[in-house]
């Protein structure tokens, strides 16, 4: 049988996405740029578009969640 993947209804805790394993797209590189360009960013999105999600990875990259990222 598949492995089949969950998709993340509903979950804006970068945390619960990663153990659960539910299906999520990578935006690490994203960090990566915004953390060393030194600029001030305003996150202007529509809903539902991960705003949410988005700063729980930072979260969770900045606390040193290292595992959850591999």
């Amino acid at each position: 049988m598949q492995n089949i993947r969950k998709l993340p209804i509903g979950i804006q805790s970068f945390e619960k996405l990663r153990e659960g394993g539910y299906i999520y797209i990578d935006k690490t590189e994203f960090i990566y740029n915004l953390v060393h360009t030194g600029q001030i960013y305003f996150l202007s999105r529509p809903r539902r578009f991960g705003k949410s999600l988005f700063l729980s990875t930072l979260k969770a990259y900045f606390e040193g969640k290292k595992k959850l990222f591999n």
